[in-house]
């Protein structure tokens, strides 16, 4: 982090914690200079920084002043599902958000696609022009069943930095975490089995297990600490559930980071229950904070953890290269591969394998952390600028997922689908839930960069909702 943006975010700390009052004056630009051993250049970026976020205005000859705003919405409340095994609906919702990623002239706030434009990604297209060009032999033949050696190498040594100890041997390359997730479940359930899941829930997981004819059971889950222990421990009382999926870090849609002491406390919970964990850790590189959170797997000493990544969100989705770590369970997850997939595509093997080898993996995820740290903290601004009063949002410790709790009788479904006729894509609640609950909830991607075209849609959007409100209220 630079030294600008170190002081501006220090700067915004004091302004939410209430430091500086509404309207007070900040510190000349020469005085901060003196206070903190920074050039006027470095405190006259980070002012702009902050007025940026609008948390502060310029006055000419005064000063910057501490703007007025809303109040800081306070975070959802644990939810409360129906806790009962159900089958998933809401596919042709998915599909239909599916099926506008070609469409050029969307505003696509909707889907999960990550930041693919950033300068520290150009090595990694030298590597694969290189790789195409010379290695035709490799790229053209078949894999090994379990993928390329040197890119699990390479990820045995990335899953040291989340805690877990592994080698190459105990990792599978998939096409991508959908597919790692895939693969697990159906090496572990079969038609019929119940699962437990985090509520909400990602929906692509969610039609997962609806594809698989296994049923889900919704277990409420707080959006700061994860999933309910307590009530997943009831329910294990109640229904022969096979197993549980969980994203633990920088969790889609919520962005919380489960506490050490409950990843272990859940561990030893599947332990008591001989309960398998799918750990999805898809966005756990992304977490603000380094080192990165443990993996549950890396308490995991019995096998029953399976572990499923890829590089779809830190790196690209086209590349669709993911992975498990799958523990008792591989020479069954090795099968299943065979059976549904067969061998993966060595190209893009190779060209991530040599990315993280030359040390470019570390460099383009530290920039992106930053990246979507600053994104996540404009778009709350303009959340709390353009949306209604009355609104609940969560406050992501990693990843560029925001969702979004509106009053109960806002349907936004209802408002998704008269935005979609204003090219504004969004991903209502019920996406995220078994049997469509959270109507009245959003995620937004705030990997999209904060333009002042996005920031015309947030404010499009919050006219809706608006409306949306009034409307119901006259009714």
């Amino acid at each position: 982090m630079t030294r600008y943006q170190h002081l501006a975010n220090l700067l915004a700390e004091r302004i939410e914690q209430g430091l500086y009052r509404h309207g007070e004056k900040l510190p000349s630009v020469r005085a901060l200079s003196q206070e903190h051993g920074v050039s006027i250049s470095t405190v006259q970026q980070a002012y702009q920084k902050l007025e940026d976020l609008q948390l502060i205005t310029p006055q000419p000859r005064s000063g910057y002043f501490i703007a007025p705003r809303k109040a800081q919405p306070p975070v959802p409340a644990m939810s409360r599902p129906v806790q009962r095994p159900v089958d998933v609906t809401q596919w042709e919702q998915v599909l239909t958000l599916l099926d506008v990623r070609g469409d050029k002239t969307m505003a696509a706030f909707g889907g999960g696609s990550p930041d693919v434009s950033q300068p520290s990604l150009k090595p990694l297209w030298r590597e694969m022009s290189r790789i195409v060009q010379h290695n035709t032999d490799d790229i053209l033949n078949y894999d090994e069943l379990a993928g390329r050696r040197d890119m699990r190498e390479q990820i045995a040594r990335l899953m040291l930095d989340g805690g877990t100890v592994t080698t190459a041997d105990d990792i599978i390359i998939t096409q991508g975490c959908h597919a790692a997730l895939s693969i697990a479940l159906f090496s572990v359930c079969k038609p019929g089995d119940i699962v437990a899941v985090e509520s909400p829930s990602y929906y692509g997981t969610m039609q997962l297990l609806r594809g698989f004819n296994i049923k889900a059971i919704e277990i409420p889950t707080d959006s700061q600490t994860g999933i309910s222990i307590e009530a997943l421990e009831l329910a294990l009382e109640q229904w022969p559930i096979k197993g549980v999926i969980l994203v633990p870090n920088c969790n889609n849609p919520l962005g919380f980071i489960m506490p050490d002491e409950r990843k272990r406390a859940i561990l030893a919970l599947a332990q008591r229950h001989d309960l398998a964990i799918f750990e999805d850790d898809i966005y756990g590189e992304l977490a603000n904070d380094y080192p990165r959170p443990r993996t549950i797997k890396s308490w995991d000493i019995d096998g029953r953890v399976l572990l499923c990544s890829s590089f779809t969100k830190t790196i690209a989705p086209g590349l669709r290269v993911g992975w498990i770590a799958p523990g008792r369970y591989r020479d069954r997850v090795l099968h299943m591969k065979y059976a549904t997939s067969g061998t993966t595509v060595p190209t893009t093997q190779m060209a991530v394998a040599a990315f993280i080898r030359e040390g470019h993996y570390h460099r383009h995820v530290r920039r992106m952390r930053q990246i979507y740290q600053q994104n996540m903290e404009t778009y709350t601004c303009w959340v709390r600028q353009y949306f209604p009063c009355g609104i609940c949002v969560t406050r992501p410790q990693g990843g560029f997922l925001l969702w979004i709790e509106l009053p109960e009788h806002v349907d936004m479904v209802c408002v998704g689908q008269q935005l979609a006729r204003l090219k504004i894509q969004i991903a209502p609640g019920s996406l995220f839930s078994a049997s469509g609950k959270y109507r009245n909830c959003l995620r937004l991607n705030c990997a999209l960069p904060p333009t002042e075209p996005h920031q015309r849609v947030v404010a499009q959007l919050g006219e809706a909702i608006r409306v949306a409100i009034e409307w119901n209220n006259a009714r």
